[in-house]
């Protein structure tokens, strides 16, 4: 740590930030005023930060407050007389509980890759993984997270399993139903996960071979998760015209299970929805609410998101996997009915490019290929001039061949609908992203989205700031105590004695999210200090290099 950022303070100056007042009724009597000294405090702490209006996480207004920690937790809220062996000057600065990515992509790199540097630079501390599940079988989970805790990581993390890795142990990439037997197996693998240590099962709807699964598959293979208490996350079937049906099914599957149901992603991708779907989106989860479904969603603040381009072929031409894809893709007779389907539909398919507005609304970000490279940051119709083809044709000979999954970024959410879902009181704040290998570079999925670098800044920036769509303390509270709340993470989300130290600390006169579609990699300004589990791992926006971070496991660990 550099001695100008982190300042050792003298016991002295410690003291003399505590004010001694004239007793009131004293000066209002005229008595002379007997003034007592202030009581001696000797104690060491790790780190004490100094002078910053506090926001505790729960929605209460700030407190100018310090904030001892020692041993990884907090120690002392108040006016703290003891030293710190690091101290902080958080003057001008807002103290809050590190921020909260409800939904991560970290799952595979971070044995890799451990400092989360992306992450930590907009203030997030703790991470919950697992869209697609885990990157290793459920009875290699244990080791997995073994291996983290032993070569260290830098955020907190944990993760869910994918109902689609127990599908796939099962029936392979088939699109047809289990049997009776297959079912108990693949609730048995889901049970071995939750025993490992996941919070719960997921879905990825419109993916094959996720999209494959029935509703009652689901609510059946789910309930394996029940007894451990733990949830069912989903990005669900279709986020288009279809949402609102989309989102009953996933409460009806937390449902019938009798389970949490958490809506991956939240957003309304279709022009002529806007406006109102969000409505019925909202009053759909509090029905379930009220009659005691335990239903609540994220969300990321951009009006385009981000997967792979070969979300745009129908669900039924991925079925085997990448090969048998391929050579779908390859034969004329078929790309005629992908093409038509793109215009009619097809069962069981989230049509994305309808949701985009039309090729025009696709964006290139990541060929996978060299020669496709030149295209990247052009609309795939543009591409698709430039080429002398079809759209659809330019899109799938860049899918057929590339050396990995092709990365676009759709634009097909509109901004006031953001705004209509950041005001639910149930909605928390997840980024859809991965921590990346290095600072500056793309997250793990290889897709440059401004979301990995800028999403929690930009709640503030944005929506506070400029917006003011949010206050500043519901803001932190959707960022801090709900989602620990929500995932039930003990003794994080608030900064009170006792609770793990993870804290953010923030200059709301600079904090702005720099990323943006062109430059997506970019850094935000404003945060200065970032903590985990009580320790300095970013300082004046630089990572220390420290691995404080822990395996957060789920409620059906052994």
């Amino acid at each position: 740590m550099r001695p100008s950022s982190l300042l050792l303070l003298a016991l002295t100056t410690a003291v003399s930030c505590a004010t001694t007042q004239t007793p009131a009724a004293a000066i209002l009597s005229g008595a002379t005023p007997r003034l007592s000294a202030a009581p001696a405090d000797d104690s060491v702490y790790d780190v004490v930060i100094r002078n910053g209006r506090v926001l505790d996480g729960a929605g209460n207004p700030w407190i100018r407050a310090d904030v001892a920690i020692r041993d990884g937790h907090f120690a002392k809220i108040g006016v703290v007389r003891g030293r710190g062996r690091t101290e902080i000057d958080a003057r001008d600065r807002y103290v809050s509980p590190g921020w909260i990515d409800m939904m991560d992509q970290s799952g595979g790199v971070l044995p890799k890759y451990p400092l989360a540097e992306n992450k930590l630079r907009m203030g997030v501390t703790t991470a919950i993984g697992g869209e697609g599940g885990t990157p290793v079988p459920a009875s290699e989970i244990p080791a997995y997270f073994r291996g983290m805790e032993q070569q260290g990581i830098s955020i907190n993390f944990g993760t869910y399993f994918s109902e689609t890795q127990a599908r796939v142990a099962v029936l392979g990439r088939s699109a047809r139903a289990p049997t009776p037997a297959e079912l108990d197996r693949m609730r048995a693998i889901v049970d071995t996960a939750m025993r490992a240590g996941a919070m719960g099962m997921t879905t990825a709807l419109i993916y094959p071979p996720s999209s494959y699964a029935t509703t009652n598959e689901l609510a059946e293979v789910a309930k394996a998760v029940a007894p451990y208490g733990g949830f069912y996350a989903s990005h669900i079937r279709g986020e288009g015209s279809d949402v609102v049906g989309a989102v009953r099914e996933a409460i009806e599957i937390g449902e019938r299970a009798g389970i949490p149901v958490e809506v991956f992603h939240l957003k309304v991708a279709y022009r002529p929805g806007w406006g109102t779907l969000m409505a019925t989106v909202r009053d759909t989860v509090e029905a379930a609410r009220a009659r005691g479904v335990d239903v609540a969603a994220d969300m990321y603040v951009y009006t385009a998101g981000g997967t792979g381009l070969e979300a745009t072929i129908p669900s039924w031409a991925h079925e085997g996997g990448t090969d048998s894809l391929r050579r779908r893709l390859a034969d004329p007779a078929i790309r005629a009915r992908l093409k038509k389907e793109l215009e009619t539909g097809s069962p069981g398919w989230w049509n994305i490019v309808e949701a985009a507005g039309g090729w025009d609304g696709v964006i290139l970000v990541n060929a996978r290929n060299p020669a496709y490279a030149k295209y990247e940051k052009k609309s795939i119709a543009q591409v698709a001039r430039e080429m002398n083809v079809s759209p659809p044709d330019a899109a799938w000979d860049i899918v057929a061949n590339a050396n990995g999954r092709v990365m676009a970024i759709y634009h097909m959410m509109g901004e006031a609908d953001i705004e209509t879902a950041l005001r639910f009181p149930w909605t928390s704040i997840g980024s859809d992203a991965g921590a990346a290998v290095s600072a500056g570079a793309t997250d793990a999925l290889g897709l440059p989205h401004p979301r990995s670098y800028g999403n929690f800044v930009r709640v503030i920036a944005k929506y506070v700031k400029q917006r003011h769509v949010l206050s500043l303390e519901e803001a932190v509270r959707k960022m801090t105590s709900w989602p620990a709340t929500r995932m039930r993470l003990a003794n994080r989300g608030t900064i009170e004695p006792g609770n793990w130290a993870d804290v953010t600390i923030f200059d709301l006169a600079t904090l702005d999210d720099a990323a943006t579609y062109d430059d997506p990699t970019k850094s935000p300004t404003g945060i200065d200090w970032v903590l985990v589990n009580g320790v300095v791992v970013i300082d004046h926006g630089r990572h220390t290099g420290a691995k404080p971070g822990r395996v957060l496991r789920g409620p059906g660990a052994r």
